[in-house]
């Protein structure tokens, strides 16, 4: 529901205590005011522990530094006077014994009057006994509209008016900040390259990092790689470039949906974490990789708080990839049954989302055991496709070594015998071909030379891949994606 039309509501319908969390403070008064003022003109009275009221009654600030003052203020007000309070950071007071005697006593007075208080705060905190009156709703950070209409108003004033198609890009790059961090950003463009341009996109990513950083849930990853850098998966490489401007305005204008993610299963090794940072890169959309260790925290309800704002900044910086890796460790069968539940309310506050978003957020989950994954995981519906990578097959062992050869020796990687090298490597996954490669280099390198074709082969003999130390389990899995439960990825 639209903020306005649901405060609005909320107000008619008298409800006593509303809290609203934002960062952005001035926004959200301002907000509020044109909300009250849309549907019904009703005076407000504002506060704040420093200035008190802003109101014609007094200007000596009144109830400044007095919480306590400040709720006495709604009680003595005409009862006949329908009145809205603004009481700013009041969450910081309610543990206060008298502050919350006085609230409890204003709770009959605010059903039976038309008076309402509008708590707003940067942080959530509600203490146990006014829980069962205090509404909380959502202000979300600037819509892509009103960072468009933002981004316009601005370059009117520089006099500087975007062509549609970078219009489009920078206000994409902003979703997820507020307007004023767009305003300061914009303003350090202006500083450091005298307009607004192509370099400012970097700014804004840098600022992103920034708010990522400090959640210590999400990281925000760098990545250059491209599909032709992954030597293989052909089926997964097309189903991807066929989806690539599925977020776009002309996507939405045609009607197509916004594609909801891909879980990728297979062998470790071969490949899956390099596809997940190469559609971001090919997509040209941030990365955004979640560490699910950091969501199981030692605080009872912590975990559910962080998968909760996991998925708030996701979807405020949308469009985006979200790569999660190894989800086979976090919401496995086995962990279900040994950790008091936590795993099952995290799981399915995850799936619920997955089912049920319409943010421009592309999953990448990857899993090394599919065997393990719940079925209310996996089912159709949660991930638009699931994948299998299968260790490299003779043609795209060749392409890994062409790859990997051409990213460290460009000019004379065709000196190799890769043919050879692809005969020589079956069984081996993509990051075993590439350790094998290295473990050549290290044998010319200390001996002062350029490494050569038969360096390579030493190297592949001395790994020992994975398919060999566990060959059962890998059959295991190659079964069973062979039986056709799972598309393969080539």
């Amino acid at each position: 529901m639209i903020f306005s039309k649901e405060l609005y509501l909320l107000l008619k319908a008298r409800y006593p205590i509303i809290y609203i969390s934002s960062l952005e403070e001035e926004r959200l008064e301002y907000t509020i005011h044109r909300s009250i003022n849309l549907y019904q003109s009703k005076p407000i009275y504002s506060w704040d522990f420093i200035n008190g009221y802003k109101t014609k009654i007094n200007n000596s600030k009144f109830a400044a530094k007095n919480p306590l003052q400040a709720l006495e203020l709604i009680d003595n007000l005409n009862a006949e006077t329908s009145s809205i309070f603004i009481l700013k950071d009041f969450n910081k007071f309610l543990s206060d014994t008298s502050v919350l005697r006085k609230i409890k006593n204003l709770l009959n007075i605010l059903k039976n009057q038309s008076k309402s208080i509008i708590i707003i705060s940067t942080e959530i905190q509600i203490p146990k006994d006014l829980a069962e009156n205090i509404t909380v709703i959502d202000f979300l950070l600037p819509t892509e509209q009103e960072i468009k209409l933002e981004l316009i108003r601005l370059s009117k004033a520089i006099q500087s008016i975007f062509n549609l198609e970078f219009l489009e890009i920078l206000t994409n790059s902003c979703q997820g900040l507020t307007l004023e961090k767009i305003r300061l950003i914009l303003s350090k463009s202006i500083a450091l390259y005298g307009s607004i341009n192509k370099n400012t996109i970097n700014l804004i990513l840098q600022e992103k990092k920034q708010i990522i950083s400090q959640t210590q849930i999400l990281q925000f990853c760098d990545s250059y790689l491209q599909f032709e850098d992954i030597g293989g998966l052909e089926n997964l490489k097309s189903w991807l470039k066929n989806r690539k401007n599925s977020f776009s305005k002309k996507a939405k204008i045609y009607g197509l949906p916004s594609p909801r993610g891909v879980l990728l299963i297979g062998i470790q090794g071969t490949g899956k974490s390099l596809t997940a940072k190469a559609i971001a890169n090919e997509w040209k959309l941030p990365l955004l990789k979640l560490d699910v260790g950091r969501l199981f925290a030692g605080i009872v309800g912590e975990s559910e708080n962080r998968i909760r704002e996991m998925i708030k900044l996701s979807e405020a910086l949308a469009p985006c990839v979200l790569w999660i890796d190894e989800i086979d460790k976090a919401f496995s069968e086995q962990s279900k049954n040994f950790d008091s539940g936590t795993t099952n309310r995290l799981l399915g506050t995850f799936i619920t989302w997955l089912s049920e978003k319409e943010s421009k957020v592309f999953i990448v989950a990857t899993a090394n055991n599919f065997s393990v994954l719940p079925l209310e995981l996996v089912r159709k519906g949660r991930f638009d496709e699931i994948f299998f990578i299968d260790l490299p097959n003779l043609l795209e062992r060749k392409k890994i070594f062409e790859v990997i050869l051409k990213r460290l020796r460009l000019i004379s990687y065709n000196l190799y015998d890769i043919n050879q090298f692809s005969e020589k490597s079956k069984g081996f996954s993509g990051a075993e071909i590439e350790q094998a490669i290295i473990e050549g280099m290290h044998i010319a390198f200390n001996q002062k030379r350029e490494f050569n074709t038969l360096d390579i082969l030493d190297g592949l003999n001395f790994i020992i891949p994975l398919s060999q130390i566990n060959s059962q389990r890998i059959k295991q899995i190659q079964n069973l994606a062979l039986s056709g439960q799972i598309r393969l990825a080539s």
